[in-house]
């Protein structure tokens, strides 16, 4: 694509569906994946996403809190809290007068979290996942961190916007997260989430056209497989017609005080939060290294990763500086300066 733009960003500057002169690479069926991963299809966009955008999800970061990221302790707070506030959750609209009620009600009963204060309080969560350039793609290692005992991917749809704020296509992507970490302290969200290697994001950037459009997210199903070393295998599936939060209303959040001149990436969150027991009965689910993850969609494709520990996976060494002198040496600054 360096013909019609040197990079992502420049490219979705003043997009406008218009048909893009560009070589054609081929069948995607004919493509050996095993040979090289693929970069991550997005390069210059800070990386945002949104949690606890999902009712299930809202419910499990609460039994992380009380458990204080203590796997044997969440399956009976989970047994009890999904009880009591679960189906509450699912029936209210963040950020209404039913959602006010519901939470008066839940300080009275002494259930109230700050993670129930973003899944139905009118202020959803944006974090910043990872730094610029620093995703992987398909194909790649993706790590956990090393001393981390209890985690989990997050598979997920990424809305990727230019620098007006615009959701001009989709991607796949995972939220590798840390559920001993964030579970302990809400403060340890930057260790929880942001580490070498934790952000996934592929296989390709899908543009919206009259084929895929905005509400092809809206419905989407996500799958998700781990096969693991030792031969156990997970499945789950997050359907995004589940979200609580409307996509472009998360967009507007992540924007409406905050400017992206090279445009971002958001993660809408996901319905999937594993409990299903891998080793010892109550302890849940967590990664082992040698785990395969695969996230896939109809429309987006396939995204696939084995786990390592972040210490191990490859070291993240192009950063802006390097893309600045790879663009320099192919003659391609110009261009970007130009957009």
């Amino acid at each position: 694509m360096a013909r019609v733009a040197p990079t992502v960003s420049a490219l979705l500057h003043g997009w406008r569906a218009d048909p893009q002169e560009g070589r054609d690479l081929g069948n995607v069926a004919d493509f050996d994946f095993g040979a090289q991963p693929l970069l991550a299809p997005v390069d210059l966009h800070c990386v945002k996403a949104a949690g606890v955008t999902f009712a299930v999800s809202a419910v499990e970061r609460v039994i992380e809190e009380r458990a204080r990221g203590d796997a044997a302790e969440a399956d009976t707070i989970r047994r009890a809290l999904s009880v009591q506030v679960g189906a509450d959750i699912r029936a209210v609209k963040p950020g209404s007068s039913e959602a006010a009620r519901l939470k008066e009600a839940l300080i009275a009963d002494g259930l109230w979290s700050q993670y129930l204060e973003v899944a139905i309080g009118p202020d959803a969560e944006i974090f910043t996942k990872a730094p610029v350039l620093s995703a992987v793609g398909h194909g790649a290692k993706i790590g956990v961190r090393s001393d981390s005992s209890w985690n989990n991917p997050e598979p997920e749809v990424v809305l990727v916007c230019d620098n007006q704020g615009r959701a001009l296509g989709a991607t796949l992507g995972n939220d590798v997260n840390l559920r001993d970490f964030e579970g302990r302290s809400a403060l340890l969200l930057g260790k929880a989430k942001d580490n070498n290697a934790s952000c996934a994001l592929g296989p390709f950037l899908r543009l919206f056209d009259d084929s895929f459009t905005i509400d092809d997210v809206r419905s989407a199903e996500i799958d998700l497989e781990i096969i693991g070393p030792e031969g156990y295998r997970l499945t789950g599936r997050s359907s995004m017609d589940q979200i609580s939060r409307d996509p472009l209303d998360l967009v507007q959040q992540a924007m409406s005080e905050h400017q992206y001149p090279d445009g971002f990436a958001l993660f809408l969150g996901t319905l999937f939060a594993p409990t299903q027991d891998r080793d010892a009965p109550g302890q849940g689910f967590t990664h082992k290294v040698g785990d395969v993850v695969r996230v896939s969609s109809p429309r987006l494709g396939v995204l696939q990763n084995e786990v390592t520990t972040s210490n191990a996976a490859p070291p993240w060494t192009f950063g802006i500086g390097e893309l600045m002198r790879n663009l320099a040496e192919r003659g391609l600054l110009q261009k970007v300066t130009a957009r």
